[in-house]
């Protein structure tokens, strides 16, 4: 079938963020989308998810929204955040700046609200239905239909497509489909860490004030576990402790009581007992999710039916990316949309392009754990971020990004695993430059680009 026709029936399995920013985007394009969500309306009522309440958006997912003509309406409901505000045990902090450049932030934003918002919009476009509270039974990749449990008849429905997309997250009943299929060799991994994740919240001030720093990422490391916040527009912080179910140190599983909770906290966070009055309570009463990555290949089957956001490529939370990368996966799919007459065409050459960057994302999502749990209160970490500051500060992008930049503030045309190449190779001359006592950071800014530059040039050599 021709991306051309315009009649072509497209059903999307999903109404979170990326199924209804891709339904709004096809809508826009003039193709009638169906849009099928297990969960009620949240315009309508509170819908717990068990996800994170709030995320950060930066270049990647802005780009997307500007595609949609959003951007500016979801920078009203942003609070940016220029960088991460660092608490040790003793109370004391210290900044670390997301970018030596000016104007390259990352923001702190209400997944509800943004979702409600993508919603309304995509509402204003006749040739787009959304149905909610009807769960998905079975999946024909074939045929792309889908078997519906209906909430108004509580009868089985069978909704028939041309093209089936499926969005519906991590857990994806679609992904599972193509599991299952005998047709073609499908790998599907769900890789968990031993971590869990606890969601907390700081309260507003009484006169509706933030308590804490209001523009910045605040970052507890402590080693094998850590806690953040990000701020609210109504004041508040979303806070989440990210500790191993269970283990020799501090885990969850040794938080049982009032007593063992402040305990900790008083011990770890002592500065955190103040700001969350009702600490034991929330604690008790929020859920414990997991925390884990989704891999699979290949993401389209049949020619008829392929996988985007989560769905193929969910990632753990650490570089902020998951949303991301799912709003960058609408990007694409539109670019190409534009460069392929057949839809299986289309879904070929996506997942082609899209997969090892999704890899790759993934890959540093692990990866900038460690570093925020542990590594930004070394010293030697400290260096090479001020170092970075210096070189982004005084050279235009096309001359350096740090990894952190070149992932979240890209310039044009990098991709994820073009930014872990490059980015890990900066990393680690940096590193092997100061050990070495080959730099100091005092250097003027030009010679300092030098030596990074030749030592990350023999790096990826090396890894090559």
């Amino acid at each position: 079938m021709k991306t051309s026709n315009k009649d072509t029936k497209i059903l999307i399995a999903g109404a979170g963020l990326c199924g209804s920013l891709l339904g709004l985007r096809l809508a826009q394009r003039g193709y009638h989308v169906d849009i099928l969500e297990k969960r009620p309306d949240m315009r309508k009522q509170l819908v717990d998810g068990g996800r994170s309440i709030n995320l950060a958006l930066s270049d990647r997912g802005l780009k997307a929204l500007e595609l949609v003509g959003l951007e500016q309406q979801v920078r009203e409901l942003c609070i940016p955040m220029h960088g991460r505000l660092i608490h040790n045990v003793d109370g004391s902090t210290f900044t670390s700046n997301y970018s030596g450049r000016a104007g390259e932030y990352i923001n702190s934003i209400s997944r509800e609200e943004l979702n409600k918002l993508l919603l309304d919009e995509a509402d204003r476009y006749d040739r787009v239905q959304v149905d909610f509270d009807d769960e998905i039974r079975s999946v024909d990749l074939k045929n792309a239909q889908l078997t519906y449990q209906d909430s108004e008849s509580g009868q089985e429905k069978t909704w028939n497509a041309d093209i089936l997309l499926g969005t519906d997250g991590a857990g994806s009943v679609v992904r599972k489909a193509m599991s299952r299929q005998r047709d073609f060799l499908f790998s599907n991994s769900l890789n968990w860490l031993p971590h869990g994740y606890k969601e907390l919240s700081i309260p507003p001030q009484e006169d509706g004030g933030w308590r804490i720093e209001k523009n910045a990422l605040h970052i507890w490391p402590r080693g094998g576990f850590m806690l953040i916040a990000l701020p609210n527009l109504d004041g508040s912080f979303t806070v989440t402790l990210f500790m191993p179910y269970t283990s020799d140190g501090p885990c969850f599983d040794q938080l049982k009581d009032d007593q063992e909770i402040m305990g900790f906290f008083r011990t770890y966070f002592p500065d955190v007992v103040e700001l969350i009055p009702d600490l034991t309570e929330q604690f008790h009463t929020h859920p414990t999710p997991p925390l884990g990555t989704v891999r699979c290949s290949p993401w389209t089957a049949y020619n008829k039916t392929l996988l985007l956001g989560d769905a193929s490529h969910a990632i753990v939370p650490f570089y902020g990316q998951g949303m991301n990368a799912s709003f960058e996966d609408v990007s694409i799919f539109d670019q190409l949309l534009d460069k392929h007459e057949i839809w299986g065409e289309l879904f070929q050459a996506f997942s082609k392009q899209r997969k090892p960057d999704a890899d790759a994302i993934a890959d540093l999502a692990l990866d900038n754990f460690v570093e925020m749990r542990d590594s930004v209160a070394h010293p030697n970490f400290k260096t090479k971020r001020q170092i970075e500051m210096k070189l982004e500060s005084a050279f235009a992008k096309a001359q350096y990004q740090s990894k952190y930049s070149l992932v979240t503030f890209p310039a044009p045309g990098v991709g994820y695993r073009e930014a872990m190449l490059q980015g890990r190779a900066q990393d680690k001359a940096i590193l092997w430059l100061l050990d070495q006592g080959m730099i100091t950071g005092e250097e003027p800014a030009e010679e300092l680009l030098e030596k990074i530059k030749a030592k990350a040039k023999e790096v990826r050599w090396l890894q090559q």
